[in-house]
């Protein structure tokens, strides 16, 4: 398990990037204050999934409009997926991936 940092570095509705043992990792916290994470380059032309729109479901690049499941990575536009990592926030409000 690895902490990145308070989530209330992120605003609800919006993705951070994360390095995690070499790994870009993207950190979204939605707007109902879950959280989840994924690789944070789309595998199309590396566009910056943390810089994408979110919803309580998917994340759009912000380069091509491709879409990912927060949930799970996998495209649901005909995109390889990224993958998806178990985030928590602890009880001092730290994101725990891992």
């Amino acid at each position: 398990m690895t902490v990145v940092g308070p989530v209330d570095e992120i605003p609800p509705g919006e993705g951070r990037v994360y390095v995690v043992d070499g790994e870009q990792v993207a950190v979204f916290r939605l707007t109902d204050g879950s959280v989840r994470a994924l690789g944070a380059v789309c595998p199309h032309a590396g566009g910056p999934l943390a810089d994408g729109l979110i919803d309580g479901a998917i994340v759009l690049c912000p380069l091509h409009n491709n879409a990912f499941e927060l949930a799970t990575g996998c495209s649901t536009t005909g995109q390889p997926p990224v993958t998806s990592y178990p985030v928590s926030v602890d009880p001092d409000g730290r994101l725990v991936l891992g």
